[in-house]
């Protein structure tokens, strides 16, 4: 390779939230994580300078990066020449339609999330769910312990309800600032995400599901008597429902049953 190195005098743009994975040992440690095999169509969300992506190359295995950055993805491609590389957002990816072009059944995502986009881009992935067979991804770790947490805790809220009704979540090891640059002011953590096969205990209207636990998350410290109150229905679900529950006391598989009972309330009206 001749000339300036391929991100020499890049500097970490803050609108796109740029912290560079740099430890070697987290590097390994997130690589041993993924276990990449032979066959597996990996695809690499934000790639930054490729520290992540020599990782994985090295073991062998075809890798699909996505970057948004144009001067990282320029450098990419002079250091990387193997990489497949899509210059483009994440957000606005079809995460089917690339499975189909690579000749895979399913993906297997990794990647360093920008923080500020961390949320957005797991509830796109998860409209294609089908197409993904796991995630791993460095997050903030707040938003990690949101993610995977229990029914009762504080953590509990919209963000786990809505990603746990397709997913199994794993968190994984912490991340501390000092292994990136610039140095966050946070500390991140590494959560595997694995859609579940098949229908099973998903409610029956999806957008009528996803509007009650928003509702009701919207006004934690609220009983279901009062985040629900916008329903016609809600008296009539005092005959099936304790109202004075509040949201952190409901289970995922409350929230789908709530949910669908409405939906039949609804229904009924509607007949």
């Amino acid at each position: 390779m001749s000339g300036a190195p391929p991100f020499a005098g890049h500097r970490a743009r803050k609108r796109f939230s740029q912290n560079f994975l740099r430890d070697p040992v987290v590097i390994d440690r997130l690589v041993e994580a993924i276990r990449p095999q032979p066959g597996d169509a990996l695809v690499e969300i934000g790639p930054g300078q490729g520290a992540l992506t020599s990782a994985l190359l090295a073991r062998g295995v075809a890798l699909t990066a996505i970057e948004l950055d144009r001067d990282l993805a320029a450098g990419l491609r002079v250091r990387f020449p193997e990489l497949d590389l899509i210059e483009g957002d994440a957000l606005k990816q079809d995460f089917t339609a690339l499975a189909a072009r690579l000749g895979a059944s399913r993906l297997r995502l990794v990647g360093n999330l920008p923080y500020n986009i961390s949320s957005p881009l797991i509830f796109h992935a998860l409209e294609h769910a089908a197409a993904i067979q796991d995630a791993h991804f460095m997050l903030q770790d707040e938003v990690v312990q949101r993610l995977a947490a229990a029914p009762g805790s504080k953590a509990w809220g919209r963000l786990g309800v809505m990603v746990q009704l397709h997913c199994d979540v794993q968190a994984l090891f912490a991340v501390p600032p000092s292994a990136f640059t610039p140095e966050p002011k946070v500390n991140s953590r590494i959560v595997r995400l694995q859609p579940r096969p098949g229908p099973a205990g998903l409610p029956t209207d999806p957008s009528l599901f996803a509007e009650v636990v928003r509702a009701v998350f919207a006004q934690r410290r609220k009983t279901l008597r009062n985040t629900l109150k916008s329903y016609a229905e809600r008296e009539a679900l005092a005959t099936q429902w304790d109202l004075s529950l509040r949201p952190e006391q409901l289970t995922l598989g409350d929230f789908v049953r709530l949910a669908n009972d409405l939906a039949a309330l609804k229904s009924q009206g509607d007949g």
